[in-house]
């Protein structure tokens, strides 16, 4: 009986080789050659499922999510969401290299800056739904506006995350400053 294979599934296998090398030398270590000995297969298996370089980008470019979803699936606090984000071990390092180094490649490639705006977007949301929670149960102040605060701490997360890769601040500092944040903003 012939062997029955999950193209998708392969498909991730190569984006996830993908992404380990983009974590270690950033997009321009990505090759098909790269990639197909990354993944432990030839380059004629990596063409049989991404046509070009560019095809494969874009396709790792929308397994990004998973790593950060998996971390984020949990926490029902505001602050528990946004350290969670943080590159604060191994697996959080790797995926803001990566994320990092899709960002750049986003700039020119108009589908991989929609994952961004997409992912940015339900992240958004979520953490604008914990901070309304929040107000519900008294712990954050009624007039702060859920959506506008979601983006400020977003982006305060964001350019913390990047302190921690570049190692000018620990992630301790980095926890201490969003604690900062959200007393000021405190029931």
């Amino acid at each position: 009986m012939p062997k029955r294979v999950d193209h998708e599934d392969r498909r991730r296998q190569i984006a996830a080789a993908v992404r380990r090398i983009a974590a270690d030398r950033g997009l321009e270590g990505v090759s098909l050659n790269e990639v197909a000995a990354e993944a432990g297969i030839s380059k004629g298996f990596v063409q049989h499922y991404f046509a070009s370089r560019d095809d494969m980008l874009r396709f790792a470019a929308t397994t990004l999510r998973g790593g950060i979803e998996e971390r984020i699936a949990t926490p029902l606090r505001v602050r528990d969401l946004l350290v969670a984000l943080l590159p604060l071990d191994d697996a959080g390092r790797d995926d803001a290299l990566v994320a990092n180094a899709f960002l750049v490649r986003a700039l020119k490639d108009p589908e991989i800056a929609g994952h961004f705006r997409t992912g940015h977007g339900l992240l958004r949301d979520a953490v604008a739904a914990l901070i309304a929670a929040a107000q519900a149960d008294g712990d954050l102040a009624q007039s702060v506006d859920p959506a506008a605060e979601a983006g400020l701490l977003l982006a305060l997360v964001a350019g913390l995350g990047d302190a921690v890769l570049l190692g000018y601040q620990t992630g301790d500092e980095a926890i201490a400053l969003i604690d900062l944040h959200l007393s000021r903003i405190a029931a």
